[in-house]
């Protein structure tokens, strides 16, 4: 059976809307009211995306989604009345796939589950191969998918990896947000250019011993990022 996509919306006539239009993609879905109820449906059936309101009755959404990929590193849109790129780059820093603000239309919204899931795919990107950097200090292997930092893997967001495996597949070249998200993402949105900086940041956490002090991703000040490490031969 496939996967299904999981609302976490206490509004039922949104979260009605929204699963008319996920099912008539051919999508099985399964909406919580409630926080509580999201994480004991993930828990029961690992999801295929979640599509998260920020704004619910027993707990803050922030919480939820720390408790939802706590179980398993599943694909999550935000959707949420906070408007402001503050908050939209907040829910960027949480580690989100995409934000999706009220009101919205249903026909973006398939198009944004569409997108986020195809980058979750874990396929073979690109006929990469396993690519060693800084004496083998990081690992980023396009095939499986997978990083490691000093033999250890290390946990990224499937957005997280498309942006480190462009950057690295892109050594020593200045790339511009807009570039950056293109080719990382495959599509472009308002907002989403400034947003790269909030993945940035948590790649830095994962990856940097000393993130202010980067001997990987750099910033270009004015234009975007670079990635510096030195390939191993």
């Amino acid at each position: 059976m496939i996967q299904p996509v999981l609302i976490v919306e206490d509004d039922k006539k949104i979260a009605r809307v929204v699963q008319v239009y996920l099912e008539g993609e051919g999508y099985r879905v399964i909406h919580a009211g409630r926080g509580k109820e999201a994480v004991a449906a993930a828990e029961r059936e690992t999801p295929l995306l979640v599509i998260l309101d920020l704004m619910l009755p027993d707990m803050g959404g922030e919480e939820v989604y720390q408790e939802l990929k706590a179980l398993a590193d599943v694909p999550v849109i935000m959707l949420t009345a906070k408007s402001s790129e503050e908050e939209r780059v907040a829910g960027f820093a949480l580690g989100a796939d995409d934000y999706v603000v009220k009101p919205f239309s249903p026909r973006e919204l398939m198009f944004r589950v569409k997108a986020v899931l195809k980058r979750a795919q874990k396929q073979d990107l690109t006929g990469a191969t396993v690519a060693s950097f800084n004496k083998g200090i990081l690992v980023v292997d396009g095939h499986r998918y997978e990083v490691k930092k000093k033999g250890h893997s290390v946990s990224l967001t499937p957005t997280e990896f498309k942006v480190l495996f462009t950057l690295a597949a892109h050594p020593d070249r200045v790339m511009t947000r807009d570039a950056l998200v293109d080719q990382a993402l495959g599509y472009q949105f308002e907002g989403y250019e400034r947003s790269i900086d909030a993945h940035i940041k948590n790649l830095r956490q994962k990856i940097e011993d000393e993130p202010k002090r980067p001997s990987f991703i750099l910033t270009v000040y004015g234009i975007g990022y670079k990635f510096i490490g030195k390939r191993d031969v």
